[in-house]
């Protein structure tokens, strides 16, 4: 998948991802940290327990890619 690339094209890719990888894990920690505090609307709970683990799904995702990239 990424045959091709020059090492600054990969080096520039490895860095999106990682950042990617960043945003996407503080923004399921938040998700479930807020859901953790709310105890009187268990459906907005339900529904940051749903985002959270949507973000932990693309984290996958996004360490695959990096991983792919690397080569291993």
């Amino acid at each position: 998948m990424f045959k091709g690339k020059s090492e600054e094209e990969k080096g520039i890719l490895e860095e999106v991802l990682k950042n990617s990888i960043e945003t996407e894990e503080e923004l399921m920690r938040t998700y479930l940290i807020t859901a953790e505090r709310i105890h009187d609307d268990n459906e907005l709970k339900d529904r940051l327990q749903n985002f959270a683990e949507g973000n932990a799904k693309r984290s996958k995702q996004l360490i695959d890619e990096l991983n792919d990239l690397n080569g291993k």
